[in-house]
């Protein structure tokens, strides 16, 4: 199969490049590497730089046979104080690409969606009925492109809509390196490494088991594994759209995975508490029934002090890409 992966210098679109080509897929990467790294590209993918709203691209994506998009902003605070930026990337982008695979005959297109089209859900864990009130830019703008893919069925593209939950963890060869970081256990393993003097703690007075607030970890791994199931599926159904759920169905306190990351890393995290964050839930669960039974995924790597320890791994391997 001929994949062209948007965005796939980025964490877990390097990742699933990975992955797609360790299946003998012919991969193409196409990223801006406004965000993304280069090093980060999987050497078996061709790679192409560029911008969603170039004319080349139409060009470059004849003949694929699916596109997996995951090229995005995707900093929920940036997307606060600059929702303008976040709109015209995630959204206009995200339209230009749709009209290019139209134009070049792509039959199927896999999202990057994320958990926070749900906002702040009333119930735990998550399923895919739940309704869809994102409190922030960055959830509306994944929602406003679900929303087109949906549409544009009637083009006869078939999609997958995947929203992750807390994507963590790493390949042997892969991992997180944004900049600023601004996800939990990266920052945390960070001060772990002596890089940061402390982690900041947002909330020590949630309704949950400990007072922190409660999120669903998926190894990285199992997210890679779920995106080639989805291709499959779309591969099989011309024309059709789902959006599916990608968490463990568990969640873990803050406090759990400053406590894991200590027992990984044999090293004492200083934490910092500081008041909660405007538009964050107590609790954001995943319930993945839903692709379980479409395609029979199911995390096998679920473990939080697997995905920790594999996180650290990398990070000691290689810590960080080459800017």
């Amino acid at each position: 199969m001929r994949v062209v992966v948007t965005g796939g210098a980025g964490y877990i679109g390097s990742v699933v490049t990975e992955v797609l080509c360790q299946r003998g897929d012919d991969v193409v990467v196409y990223d801006s590497l406004i965000t993304g790294h280069r090093d980060a590209v999987d050497p078996s993918a061709q790679f192409v730089e560029g911008d969603l709203r170039d004319d080349k691209l139409v060009g470059l994506l004849r003949g694929a046979d699916a596109i997996v998009h995951m090229a995005a902003l995707s900093v929920v605070g940036d997307s606060v104080v600059e929702p303008g930026r976040y709109f015209r990337n995630n959204v206009v982008g995200g339209l230009a690409l749709l009209d290019a695979a139209r134009a070049a005959g792509v039959p199927s297109i896999v999202f990057s969606s994320t958990a926070a089209v749900y906002g702040a859900p009333q119930h735990s864990p998550v399923d895919e009925l739940a309704p869809a009130h994102p409190t922030n830019p960055y959830g509306a703008t994944k929602l406003a492109l679900e929303h087109a893919l949906a549409a544009y069925a009637t083009y006869g593209i078939a999609s997958a809509r995947l929203r992750y939950f807390n994507a963590a963890g790493a390949s042997t060869r892969f991992g997180e390196d944004h900049r600023p970081e601004s996800h939990l256990i990266p920052r945390l393993l960070a001060v772990a490494a002596g890089e940061e003097h402390e982690a900041v703690l947002y909330g020590a007075d949630w309704p949950t088991r400990d007072g922190t607030a409660i999120r669903d970890y998926i190894h990285v791994l199992d997210l890679a594994d779920a995106h080639l199931l989805a291709l499959e599926w779309c591969r099989a159904r011309p024309g059709e759209t789902i959006a599916w759920n990608l968490g463990c169905g568990g969640g873990f306190s803050v406090r759990e995975v400053v406590r894991a990351v200590e027992r990984v890393t044999g090293r004492v995290v200083p934490v910092r508490e500081v008041g909660r964050r405007a538009g964050d839930p107590a609790e954001l669960v995943a319930s993945s029934a839903a692709i379980t039974a479409a395609v029979g995924w199911s995390p096998r790597r679920q473990d939080l002090d697997r995905i920790v320890s594999d996180a650290w791994s990398w990070k000691q391997r290689v810590g960080r890409y080459e800017r």
